[in-house]
């Protein structure tokens, strides 16, 4: 049995590291902050690499190193991307039986420009003939995140196997084709959650109503919570990440490390916090498990760079004991 399976799409992410003091580049701030290239330029760059990413395997291989045993569900395409994915899986001990190919469709893939330590992803998606595995394997948790155009069936599929397995913990955090396309599908899947991990304004399109409507933190969790999940955790950058449940609330900040790069912050926020939970940790424990996981990996390039090990979450949490989760 696995300790958790990640079901969702792995993508190929080239990482571009463009100049900070590039005259090329700028950020212009008017309603929003804005990153503008010279159009027609040679922009410089001063580095660059792909390697896997997506959520589900980057959860999948942030717990593994936190000691659960995982495995990924999904369906890449029939190109060299597909078959990268699947080796970088098993090289980081995340067991592949369970991604299948189709043929017809192309591996998720994407371009991430990081500037001056924040990143803009330029995405790319194509439709795939999800395969749902003949026997699911036996697993204590379910983490549901990003997936492409015919999702449905692999929903389908879920929701019957949470029928018919009731003991199974379901994980959600939707990934940016649902929450754009499949809204209503999504928001009947958060019904049957245990927990939903979402950033600030996943959480706002969740719920149909920004911060502002909602008045506040406390009340846009308690919205979300009221969509049925047993537990809500959201993020939200620099302000740190929230943790609720009916009858509790916490919040803590982010520690004080430089940030490097952002890309991969959430999954490695996800797959501490998770896995605290699957060890029956408290909220704030999780909490900071999750932020000191992701507080790691920003110190470094790529999305699963800098993911620790149980000993160095706990490493993480001791340097910085003066900044604690607090109730609200």
């Amino acid at each position: 049995m696995y300790n958790l399976i990640a079901i969702g799409d792995p993508v190929i992410d080239t990482h571009i590291q463009l100049a900070d003091d590039a005259a090329e580049c700028r950020l212009t701030s008017d309603h929003e902050t804005h990153l503008c290239l010279d159009y027609g330029a040679k922009i410089p760059i001063v580095n660059s690499f792909q390697a896997l990413g997506g959520n589900a395997p980057n959860v999948a291989v942030g717990a593994q190193k936190l000691g659960l045993s995982t495995a990924v569900v999904s369906t890449v395409g029939g190109d060299m991307n597909g078959q990268s994915a699947v080796e970088e899986l098993k090289k980081q001990g995340v067991e592949t039986e369970f991604v299948t190919f189709d043929k017809n469709s192309k591996t998720r893939y994407s371009m991430i420009l990081n500037y001056k330590g924040e990143r803009t992803i330029l995405s790319y998606t194509d439709k795939k003939q999800y395969q749902w595995p003949e026997k699911f394997p036996a697993t204590e948790w379910i983490y549901y995140t990003g997936l492409s155009e015919g999702f449905e069936d692999v929903q389908k599929n879920l929701t019957k196997l949470l029928a018919d397995h009731p003991t199974i913990r379901l994980v959600i955090n939707p990934g940016s084709y649902l929450l754009k396309y499949a809204l209503e599908s999504l928001r009947a899947i958060i019904e049957r959650a245990d927990i939903l991990i979402v950033n600030k304004e996943e959480g706002e399109k969740i719920l149909g109503a920004t911060q502002e409507e909602s008045k506040t933190m406390e009340a846009l969790m308690r919205g979300l919570l009221g969509k049925g999940a047993k537990e809500v955790v959201l993020t939200d950058g620099i302000n740190g990440a929230w943790a609720a449940d009916e009858n509790e609330l916490w919040h803590l900040e982010p520690y004080p490390v430089t940030v490097v790069a952002k890309t991969g912050a959430g999954d490695a926020f996800s797959a501490g916090y998770i896995t605290a939970r699957h060890r029956s940790h408290d909220l704030p424990h999780a909490l900071s498990w999750g932020t000191a996981n992701a507080c790691s990996v920003v110190q470094e390039h790529g999305s699963q760079n800098g993911m620790l090990d149980a000993a160095g979450a706990e490493k993480m949490m001791k340097k910085f004991t003066d900044i604690k989760p607090q109730p609200i």
